[in-house]
């Protein structure tokens, strides 16, 4: 089935919003088995999303619109694809109640001008819409060369709060409904860290070799301090396939692969604390208690995630963790030794089993021949000692910090697979 997937949006194009339309969309339909082929962003002007609509309904048998269906002026989706497909609009007078019960629940006056999401074009079903006030829309049209088939166009408003249980709860029925999934289709993501995608690229391929001959794709994703194996099959065996591939990249990468699909290297690192029954604390200096914010976006961190510390300056190092005053004026705040008595400080100060420190050079300014701008220094205390690593990062302080912490969150999941585990850790 070809699908096509057009985002409205001004604000898409101009960046000041993210569109995760595509991402989360192509992925709640690729699970089920259906793929889009091309997908396209628009302002908000009459003419781009006429000529895209029009377009994309040459060509697919569905095609879903994101955007354009509220009450304001730039909203324009509803209006112009009823008039491209010569369909009259009419007031809904369920809409109407919707609407107006909408801004009764929250004590607010209705303006007038948000009745306008209550015009449906003619022939349209509606898609209801619990968290909000615009409602889909889905319309049928003919197939160009076509004389009985016709495909379908989906109208979805932009807010993803409202789009998304709206097309879990209701699109994606609908869909599996009216058309058959494509048979036999399977896709899995291998989730690693410590290796580069060219290396990981060169460790796999000549072992995948005979399921890359049997229909197999394999396709990486390079991100901050991670790659990510993609392996993708069509067909009945579509799903042994993928299995026999990804027991063959986990082989080769062993420990590199921390979990799959969607999983956090986080969300690995508290569940993996939390089953071993062992606690955490932190002791951040150039990353500013990014560590700690990402453990604590985890559901159920506060198991593991005792406390944490931002010494940013020499004295907070000395007086909240004891780091010593000769260590700091003989080594510096970045070093070796202040990044083993933070994490020691760190774990002395919460009592806990596990403890990270992190202290670098994050810039522009800072940096020196030594130890130059994206110089870091990562700790991992327990009870049998502390492991340092010196990384280098020389990028801007946003991904600095990000790189920094994941590979903070790598050493603190190898230290903690030796201790409980026994495991050999894996190098980076």
């Amino acid at each position: 089935m070809d699908i096509e997937l057009i985002n409205t949006g001004s604000e898409l194009l101009l960046g000041r919003v993210l569109n995760t339309h595509q991402q989360w969309i192509g992925r709640r339909l690729a699970d089920r088995g259906y793929e889009i082929q091309r997908q396209v962003a628009v302002p908000d002007t009459g003419d781009a999303i006429r000529a895209a609509v029009a377009e994309a309904c040459q060509r697919a048998e569905l095609v879903i619109t994101t955007g354009g269906l509220g009450p304001t002026s730039d909203d324009r989706t509803r209006d112009l694809i009823a008039a491209m497909f010569d369909r009259t609009l009419h007031e809904d007078p369920k809409l109407v109640r919707h609407i107006a019960g909408f801004f009764e629940r929250r004590g607010r006056e209705m303006p007038e001008s948000v009745k306008v999401q209550a015009l449906v074009p003619e022939g349209a079903e509606v898609i209801k819409n619990e968290f909000g006030t615009a409602p889909g829309l889905i319309l049928r049209y003919p197939l160009e060369g076509a004389a009985e088939q016709r495909g379908t166009l989906v109208m979805l408003p932009g807010p993803p709060r409202e789009l998304r249980p709206m097309f879990d709860h209701q699109v994606m029925p609908w869909l599996e409904s009216e058309v058959l999934a494509t048979a036999g289709f399977s896709c899995r993501t291998l989730r690693s860290v410590g290796l580069g995608e060219s290396r990981v690229e060169e460790q796999l391929t000549p072992s995948l070799e005979p399921w890359l001959r049997q229909g197999l794709e394999i396709g990486y994703c390079a991100r901050s301090g991670e790659v990510d194996i993609r392996l993708v099959a069509r067909g009945t065996q579509a799903e042994d396939l993928v299995a026999r591939a990804a027991e063959v990249v986990r082989r080769l990468l062993e420990r590199h692969i921390y979990g799959e699909d969607d999983v956090k290297l986080e969300e690995v690192i508290v569940d993996a604390l939390s089953r071993s029954g062992k606690s955490l604390s932190v002791a951040e200096s150039c990353t500013g208690g990014f560590l700690a914010h990402r453990l604590t976006n985890v559901p159920g961190a506060s198991k593991v995630l005792k406390g944490g510390f931002v010494t940013y300056s020499n004295e907070e190092k000395t007086r909240v963790l004891g780091v010593n005053k000769d260590t700091l004026a003989t080594h510096g705040a970045v070093s070796e030794s202040t990044a083993k008595e933070m994490a020691a400080g760190a774990l002395r100060a919460a009592g806990t089993d596990f403890a990270v420190s992190i202290t670098g050079v994050a810039g522009p300014g800072g940096g020196s021949p030594e130890k130059p701008v994206g110089t870091v220094f990562i700790g991992v205390a327990d009870r049998d000692g502390t492991q340092v690593l010196r990384c280098f990062h020389p990028v801007e302080r946003e991904t600095f910090k990000y790189m920094t912490t994941q590979q903070a969150l790598e050493l603190l999941r190898r230290v903690h697979l030796k201790s409980v585990h026994g495991f050999r850790a894996a190098s980076s």
